[in-house]
């Protein structure tokens, strides 16, 4: 009897990793603000069609108090404890692909090395997002979900990426989306590492360059990152992130079932949902009587 590909879906509502309250003002409480990725990995679990996959949901810590930056990242401790519970999900269930549902950027960074582990030296990444998330610790932004890529490639801080089962090489790493580096620093850094990227005009009227860089990385897998920051503010305001002249909707859509066509998708994350204003419908039901 042929064997049946397992795919689960895995909800991975990891909000540690970002330091995002100073960009959502709207939110008067900086607790739910921070917690925002939490309930918008909810949102999507809630939103995604039932395709009949067993879904499994890794355990995050909702706890804010006391959060503080070790070795040059924020939450340092939850991050690993809920690494390592994302890890033991994926070794007992053994999945052959895997959705993933955010959660900030990082939550790609557990399922994407299992894959790369899995399928040894046969997967390409493709990371579709407004920034390159290279980030490294001992830079001034501490959050994790900016060190996403150089996690996947075995860089940062060395207990974390420990923890990893496999890296992902430079050269089989797109960036589809970007415009904003935020520092000249990290543009530097991308290019010291040789990871190509395309902008959004790159790819605004077809999928012609990253199929071609498809058929020439030497990979017949695929994972695919989807932030949602990469969308046009301008049509949507789906994530923390507003850097304006984005991707649309449909463009998005057609570059990754493009990709689909081109390779096999093992894995695909939907990242760095902020739903402001459900946030602010939560913060209205807080304030009413008999509901708390």
């Amino acid at each position: 009897m042929e064997n049946q590909t397992k795919t689960i879906r895995l909800v991975y509502p990891q909000w540690q990793g970002g330091s995002i309250t100073h960009w959502i003002t709207e939110v008067k409480d900086p607790e739910q603000a921070s917690r925002g990725y939490y309930l918008g990995a909810q949102l999507l679990n809630f939103l995604a069609p039932d395709s009949g996959q067993d879904t499994y949901t890794v355990p995050v810590s909702t706890d804010i108090v006391g959060r503080k930056v070790t070795d040059g990242v924020l939450d340092k401790e939850a991050i690993i404890a809920q690494t390592r519970a994302a890890l033991d999900i994926l070794n007992v269930q053994k999945p052959d692909k895997i959705v993933t549902l955010g959660g900030e950027c990082s939550a790609s960074v557990v399922p994407f090395t299992y894959l790369a582990n899995k399928y040894k030296d046969d997967v390409a990444m493709v990371w579709i997002d407004a920034h390159p998330d290279i980030t490294l610790p001992g830079d001034v932004y501490p959050g994790y979900h900016a060190m996403a890529v150089t996690a996947c490639m075995g860089l940062g801080d060395k207990q974390i990426v420990s923890e990893l089962p496999a890296k992902i090489d430079p050269s089989r790493i797109l960036f589809v989306g970007l415009r904003d580096w935020e520092r000249d620093e990290i543009k530097a850094r991308q290019k010291q590492y040789g990871i190509k990227h395309l902008t959004p005009e790159d790819v605004r009227r077809d999928s012609h360059a990253i199929l071609e860089w498809l058929k020439s990385c030497g990979a017949s897998k695929v994972v695919i990152h989807f932030d949602m920051d990469v969308l046009d503010p301008a049509e949507i305001i789906a994530a923390v992130g507003v850097v304006p002249n984005g991707m649309k909707i449909a463009e998005v859509v057609r570059v990754i079932n493009d990709i689909a066509k081109e390779k096999e998708v093992v894995g695909l994350t939907v990242a760095e949902p902020m739903p402001r204003t459900a946030i602010r419908i939560k913060e209205m039901l807080n304030q009413l009587p008999l509901l708390k």
